[in-house]
């Protein structure tokens, strides 16, 4: 299998999660869509030029990463961790949790961080909605996490994937420290192997933007 990725994109990490979590070998194909050439290339091999995308043993090319994530679980039902629960009410708890958490919480950050961006031209209005909404979102979570290990039971599960790339900025710029379960739930994630293997991935890319070798995506 091939992925093509970027380490600093949060969905990207969301499937380096999932194929760490599943011990599964597979070729990193890093891409640079804020570099003009390489968005270029990308875009000939992929019309969508999205990142992540997974290349299959049988060179099907399969993009958006739940999809990834689930064709992975299924692909290696034995190997690993189980991302996709077998009992029916924990796995649809699971996608629902998922697709909550990529809607409301991910693409929420990414709007508020590009608002951030640009502070001269920012709309603060729409900043105190956005953050309203995020901290109202947390707060959901840390309901969750009050009854659970983790997002959707005992087991780590794609839900999980898709939550743990958002803590980081979530800790730094909304207090994360007012969330208890939250705080505890982040504490724990960061012991994961899989966490490890990525956040290693994301601090050699933030050093590449930082001595300008690698531009920001």
């Amino acid at each position: 299998m091939e992925l093509f990725y970027h380490p600093l994109s949060r969905y990207s990490q969301k499937v380096l999660l999932a194929l760490y979590e599943k011990q599964a070998n597979f070729f990193p194909r890093v891409i640079e869509l804020s570099d003009p050439l390489s968005r270029q290339d990308f875009s000939l091999f992929y019309p969508p030029g999205k990142v992540p995308l997974l290349k299959s043993k049988q060179e099907i090319l399969i993009p958006e990463s739940s999809i990834i994530i689930e064709y992975v679980d299924n692909e290696f039902p034995q190997k690993g961790t189980r991302l996709i629960p077998l009992d029916t009410s924990i796995s649809l708890d699971t996608r629902l949790q998922d697709r909550l958490i990529d809607l409301e919480l991910s693409n929420t950050l990414f709007e508020f961080e590009q608002q951030q961006l640009n502070p001269e031209t920012s709309n603060q209005i729409k900043l105190k909605q956005l953050e309203k909404h995020i901290n109202r979102f947390l707060q959901y979570l840390d309901d969750i996490l009050e009854k659970n290990h983790w997002l959707c039971g005992d087991s780590l599960t794609l839900a999980d994937c898709a939550l743990i790339p958002c803590l980081p900025y979530a800790r730094t710029h909304f207090q994360l420290f007012k969330y208890d379960n939250l705080s505890r739930y982040w504490a724990q994630a960061q012991l994961r192997g899989a966490y490890l293997q990525v956040k290693e991935e994301i601090e050699l890319a933030q050093t590449e933007v930082l001595v300008g070798r690698r531009p920001i995506p």
